[in-house]
């Protein structure tokens, strides 16, 4: 009885291992048909990423979604042969929590890599250094060291890296105080200084890189930090295959020059005329100008122009360099995007003569685009603002303008308005979002300048031929009468008044 029970029990057990195996061998097999999460993107032919509207990671352009960070991912998913889509978060912790989501792929969004995020997501090799900056008004005394900062108004973005910084310094000086700001983006803490309205703030050296010029008094005192990485967050998880080729694509465009490259298209800032400018400009007025001079009267004569204020957005697009290429891939006289020589019907991108005939088109397409209600000189400030930074950022401008109480058909009012595309409390209210909307106020400023001073020149030009060409009576030079009538624009709906023209 006890040897039947005995072989019973053995019969069991070896039954329980061979089910045991079975199953074990089955999810080996199951498992080894489950798509990775490499595959399944190229399958789905989507990669889809946790980003933040904003200066440095994606924004709307005249051309469409642009941005450093935007444009280091489309690389990637480029590469992979899929879309990209993007998820907008607005906060860093709603960020973090949407990584762990299983239809996200990863966070593209101006992370910073410290210890404490490590424990939640894993990070890619980083693709830029960046250091925390102290921030202060240049108007009051530097402030030399953490101790100076006691009792101050310092401000800081919540759920940042600056926070978690900020927390490891009060162990060390326990009196340490700050406010945190959650809607707030670095440009605006910087504004905050600039104006004084509030003592000191922390930004990253890269946002400071961007945005310093926008507001001069705001300047840095000293890092509270040392390099730190900015890297692409993913989920933790045993399924590494989107995280290596990841890491692989990063390693690439780091020693093929790309990343470089992208560093210098989206942190260089535009800058507005200095007085060497405008001396350069008179220079070149002599040397460049007469071989772009009748084409761009011809354009201008077919599209109803003032030549001269188009040679002076042709100046300020590729200073009359006829083969120009700037850091975003617009090329020739006009600095015409590939999307918009088509849409003019432009071929050849660096042939003088279609890229002064596709400006003029584009201007002129702009100028009949603004609402009819925009008369004069306004209409055609606002024409050249959406030249440089799209019609559709223009229109969120004269949009919050009116919502602010001016006027949206003033260019004088809604140049006041155009920077608030840089702040996420008004960007995140508009149609088109985050735009760098200082730098279509510096470019209506600078051609307005380089204008003037061809229309200048051309009066100049003038009275010295009328000078040379006249007649002396009692010792005074006579010029024919119309020699001094005022230079004349050819809008002929909207008269562009060269004598309103200041440098502002």
């Amino acid at each position: 009885m006890e040897i039947g029970k005995r072989k019973a029990a053995q019969r069991l057990i070896s039954n329980l291992f061979s089910g045991l195996a079975i199953i074990a061998i089955s999810l080996m097999l199951v498992r080894s048909y489950l798509p990775t999460t490499l595959e399944k993107v190229l399958t789905e032919g989507q990669l889809r990423v946790i980003s933040r509207n904003g200066p440095t990671t994606y924004y709307e352009g005249p051309e469409g979604l642009t941005g450093f960070e935007y444009s280091l991912v489309k690389g990637f998913a480029d590469e992979l042969g899929v879309e990209l889509v993007i998820q907008d978060e607005d906060s860093f912790g709603r960020i973090f929590n949407a990584v762990g989501e299983e239809q996200n792929h990863l966070a593209a969004a101006g992370i910073t890599v410290t210890p404490t995020r490590s424990k939640g997501v894993k990070f890619t090799r980083p693709f830029m250094k960046v250091k925390q900056q102290l921030i202060y008004n240049s108007r009051q005394p530097a402030p030399r060291d953490i101790l100076d900062l006691m009792g101050k108004d310092l401000v800081v973005i919540s759920e940042s890296s600056h926070v978690e910084r900020l927390q490891e310094l009060r162990e060390t000086y326990p009196e340490l105080t700050w406010r945190e700001e959650p809607a707030l983006e670095m440009i605006e803490l910087l504004e905050m200084i600039h104006k004084g309205e509030a003592d000191y703030a922390i930004v990253d050296s890269n946002s400071y890189d961007l945005n310093r010029h926008a507001y001069p008094r705001a300047q840095t005192a000293f890092d509270i930090s040392d390099a730190q990485d900015l890297a692409w967050a993913f989920a933790h998880s045993i399924d590494t295959s989107l995280f290596d080729a990841a890491q692989a694509y990063l390693d690439r465009v780091e020693q093929n020059g790309t990343l470089a490259t992208l560093t210098d298209q989206f942190y260089k800032p535009i800058v507005e005329v200095t007085t060497g400018d405008a001396l350069l400009f008179s220079y070149r007025l002599e040397k460049r100008l007469p071989r772009w001079e009748e084409g761009l009267k011809e354009a201008a004569a077919k599209f109803d122009l003032d030549w001269q204020l188009l040679a002076a957005i042709s100046y300020q697009e590729s200073h009359w360099n006829p083969t120009a290429e700037s850091r975003t891939g617009v090329r020739g006289l006009m600095m015409l995007t590939l999307a918009t020589a088509s849409d003019m019907g432009v071929k050849d991108r660096i042939d003088p003569s279609q890229s002064i005939y596709g400006g003029a088109k584009y201007f002129r397409n702009l100028l009949d685009r603004i609402p009819a209600r925009v008369t004069g000189d306004d209409r055609v400030y606002m024409a050249l603002a959406a030249y440089n930074v799209g019609m559709g950022h223009l229109e969120d401008a004269r949009v919050l303008t009116e919502i602010h109480g001016d006027d949206p058909n003033k260019w004088s009012d809604v140049r006041k308005h155009l920077p608030l595309l840089a702040k996420r409390q008004y960007y995140s209210q508009t149609k088109h979002g985050y735009a760098r909307g200082w730098e279509p106020v510096a470019y209506v400023k600078n051609v307005r300048n380089y204008h003037k001073i061809l229309a200048w020149h051309s009066q100049h030009e003038q009275r010295r031929l009328a000078v040379t060409h006249g007649e002396k009576t009692d010792g005074q030079t006579h010029l024919p009468s119309e020699t001094l009538q005022p230079v004349k624009s050819k809008f002929s709906r909207n008269s562009f008044n060269t004598s309103s023209l200041s440098v502002l």
